[in-house]
């Protein structure tokens, strides 16, 4: 069963994304009982200390490729790993597991920005359009659907926090292209390891500042969960998944983690799903459709000329 599984690529791209929607919800469920930078700092030591058995063998062949682009990772494990989880939990204790998930469909125009930012990658006239038609999904949402908060620059904090994590995770996909060529599971542990140490400082510097776990076992369990499936498992599935069916196609199913979450948080956390939640996500979903019409058409072009 688990063989036919590992073979299915929409099957684990399913899970993988049903992971990443539940650390949303249950960080949610956390905030208060267990501080951000703490949930995010054992959440990637966990994860390291659990993938670093089964990396070790290939870990111990890439180590002087990793080494020898050090200011390369630290810079990718600083923006993916260290900044964009710790900003997201600090977000989530401010505001909704419903509005973090919603806000996470603007990534691929975000990348997009970074790209054109980065590598001078113009993007058409049509991939332009869908950018500003889902940042106008991006307002609707972080502004709660009010002109009012528009009008006054009200946004809810936890909203920055989370368009902050978002641009700093948008950097990161873009920056991917220059990380070492080694093997995905060697680069993922050295990642996970450094982003941790990164970490560290602040997290003992919460720790002195008076902060604590709380909340007994459920707190535990719950920091458990994040380390485990969508930081090691998720990440193992949705890499199995690109290499079966493309990234292309594996990136699209990053859409069903707000689907996941948002029946998740309804559920879970008696969240309640707004109306102007359903209209930015429209906007979102316009803009992503709009943006990828171009690329998807291209790739096609592609696949038939290889073909012919």
């Amino acid at each position: 069963m688990f063989r036919s599984f590992w073979y299915s690529a929409w099957g684990l791209l399913v899970t993988a994304n049903l992971f990443w929607a539940g650390n949303i919800v249950l960080a949610r469920g956390l905030a208060g009982h267990v501080p951000p930078v703490a949930l995010a700092y054992w959440r990637w030591t966990g994860a390291f200390l659990i993938a670093v058995g089964f990396a070790w063998p290939r870990l111990k062949t890439d180590l002087p490729v990793l080494w020898r682009h050090w200011k390369v990772m630290l810079v990718l494990s600083a923006t993916g790993i260290a900044s964009y989880n710790t900003m997201s939990y600090i977000g989530l204790n401010s505001t909704t597991a419903l509005n973090v998930l919603l806000l996470q469909s603007a990534t691929p125009l975000i990348i997009i920005v970074w790209a054109y930012l980065l590598f001078r990658e113009t993007p058409t006239s049509r991939q332009a359009l869908g950018v500003f038609v889902s940042l106008l999904g991006v307002g609707v949402i972080a502004a709660h659907g009010s002109l009012e908060v528009l009008a006054h620059l009200r946004l809810n904090r936890g909203d920055l926090w989370v368009l902050f994590a978002l641009t700093v995770y948008g950097f990161y996909c873009v920056a991917l292209r220059r990380r070492p060529a080694v093997h995905p599971l060697s680069f993922l542990v050295a990642a996970m390891g450094i982003g941790s140490l990164m970490m560290l400082p602040f997290m003992l510097w919460e720790f002195a500042a008076g902060a604590r776990i709380e909340g007994g076992m459920p707190s535990y369990l719950g920091i458990a969960y994040t380390a485990v499936l969508p930081s090691f498992v998720a990440y193992l599935f949705f890499n199995r998944g690109v290499e079966l069916i493309g990234s292309g196609p594996a990136g699209q199913s990053l859409h069903l983690m707000p689907l996941f979450g948002s029946v998740l948080a309804v559920i879970f956390l008696n969240e309640r799903f707004q109306l102007y939640h359903a209209a930015g996500f429209a906007f979102i979903a316009a803009g992503i459709l709009l943006a990828s019409i171009g690329s998807v058409r291209r790739n096609n072009l592609l696949s038939k000329q290889k073909v012919t």
